[in-house]
């Protein structure tokens, strides 16, 4: 089994404090976004992100191809103990 790092692809706007946090956050624990996407500069994104996770609030954060959800759905997997696996891809 591969422990290759999956990437980290966030939806987010210029002005969501919980974005800031989530990108702070993962940044604290060495991790770096690969692909952030501005849905407030692009609508076609927008629609892209609420019909891949049904949901219209940001951020929403995907590791690999797993939806994580925003920023409060990280942190109670970071207290569950699941998400710095998910990062270092240990788990899926």
């Amino acid at each position: 089994m591969s422990n290759a790092k999956p990437e980290i692809r966030m939806y987010t706007t210029a002005v969501c404090p919980y974005c800031n946090m989530a990108k702070t956050f993962l940044k604290s624990q060495g991790y770096e976004i690969g692909s952030e996407i501005r849905v407030d500069q692009d609508p076609a994104a927008r629609e892209r992100m609420v019909e891949i996770t049904k949901r219209t609030s940001v951020p929403q954060i995907f590791i690999g191809d797993r939806h994580v959800g925003g920023y409060d759905d990280m942190m109670a997997l970071h207290r569950a103990g699941e998400l710095m696996p998910l990062l270092n891809g240990e788990s899926q």
